[in-house]
């Protein structure tokens, strides 16, 4: 009698930790299908010479790279060479982010570097478009996903070919 209440007692253990992974890969599948938030940003400056973009450039480094939740960051100057008509040219400088989800950006919009980068570069910004755009983990070229990022199983069939 008493081994077959230590088996209950084992089977009713097994039985909760497997409930207790379950909810947990649940949370982990969420997270995983959360999408990813791109933030591109197109500045137009009132002084555009090479120091006032290269300038911007260095604050965007300074003040905007390595949040919390950051998967890509870059920043830089237009391509003045790419003419063609399909090229939008109505912008200096070019900020591109993708962060984990729409918490990440939201924590960044109103972290103090971030508002520190608005207050310190405002006077110089013509113009400032914004466009963000929610995505998927589909294809990184030769760049390699940060470890932290969560990809869905379809993406990551997709990105493997």
């Amino acid at each position: 009698m008493e081994r077959l209440a230590m088996w209950s007692v084992l089977v009713g253990i097994l039985a909760a930790c497997a409930m207790v992974g379950f909810a947990l890969g649940r949370a982990e599948a969420a997270d995983a299908q959360e999408p990813m938030l791109s933030h591109d940003v197109y500045f137009t400056l009132n002084d555009n010479s090479p120091a006032a973009k290269e300038k911007l450039v260095a604050a965007c480094k300074k003040y905007l790279a390595d949040h919390p939740g950051t998967v890509w960051f870059a920043a830089g100057p237009r391509a003045e060479e790419f003419q063609r008509d399909v090229n939008d040219r109505d912008y200096d400088v070019a900020l591109h982010l993708v962060f984990k989800n729409k918490a990440a950006h939201d924590q960044y919009s109103v972290h103090p570097r971030h508002q520190q980068f608005i207050e310190e570069n405002k006077e110089n910004w013509k113009k400032v478009r914004v466009f963000d755009s929610y995505i998927g983990p589909f294809s990184h070229g030769d760049v390699p996903m940060p470890k932290e990022v969560k990809t869905p199983k379809a993406a990551k069939k997709t990105a493997k070919g």
